[in-house]
């Protein structure tokens, strides 16, 4: 045997002898590293999106599926354009939230701090400085080489908000994937993809404009 072939079974031998979980924890960056890498790719002007979600409520066991295309603009500013299985638009400039369902006729307004305050609802995205601010993060062993698996723990407990994983892409720290899970165990999982950086998106796309004849209905 030659010695390098030597080298290389000793180096199997040694590594049979370490747990998995310890070569995992190796590889695995700093919480702030992980962080500005992220904060790096997602602190430009805005950024669009195409998402495929998946809702189960746990008690009633039952799962709904959307898909549609998301716009982000800091700080706070969102746009959701449901298309499949129905079409549905939920915007919020970060002090307003609209959702309009244009099949019922219907648009509700509401403060949008209720609904998407401290960084509930994946509206982080809107301003990835909240991560740091409003989470306590968690690097985890991921079960793929591809991308990191990181856990956020809100800092202040709500029933609306257990916790929130993270998929990031270990090469272009792209979040690939947002799992949302309630303290009664319902989940929702948003898959992203077709990111689009650096948009110029104006302020007017964070606004609705009700069309005339639509109810409206204050969720306050």
């Amino acid at each position: 045997m030659t010695m390098v072939k030597v080298v290389h079974v000793l180096l199997a031998v040694l590594l049979m002898g370490i747990p998995r979980s310890a070569l995992a924890e190796e590889s695995l960056p700093d919480v702030d590293t992980l962080i500005a890498g992220i904060e790096r790719r997602y602190t430009g002007t805005g950024f669009t999106a195409r998402f495929d979600q998946e809702s189960t409520l746990k008690a009633m066991d039952i799962t709904d599926t959307a898909s549609g295309g998301v716009w982000f603009r800091r700080p706070e500013m969102m746009r959701w354009e449901y298309e499949t299985p129905e079409r549905q638009v939920i915007v919020s400039d970060g002090i307003t939230l609209w959702i309009y369902r244009p099949e019922d006729n219907q648009v509700m307004i509401g403060d949008a701090s209720a609904y998407f305050g401290d960084g509930k609802g994946a509206s982080f995205l809107s301003d990835i400085r909240l991560v740091k601010k409003k989470f306590e993060v968690q690097i985890l062993d991921s079960q793929s080489p591809e991308f990191y698996s990181v856990k956020l723990t809100p800092r202040e407990k709500s029933h609306d908000l257990a916790s929130v994983h993270l998929t990031v892409d270990k090469r272009t720290f792209d979040i690939a994937q947002v799992v949302t899970t309630n303290v009664y165990g319902d989940e929702t999982r948003i898959q992203f993809n077709t990111f689009k950086y650096n948009q110029d998106l104006g302020a007017s796309l964070f606004f609705f404009d009700i069309p005339k004849g639509v109810d409206v209905i204050r969720l306050d």
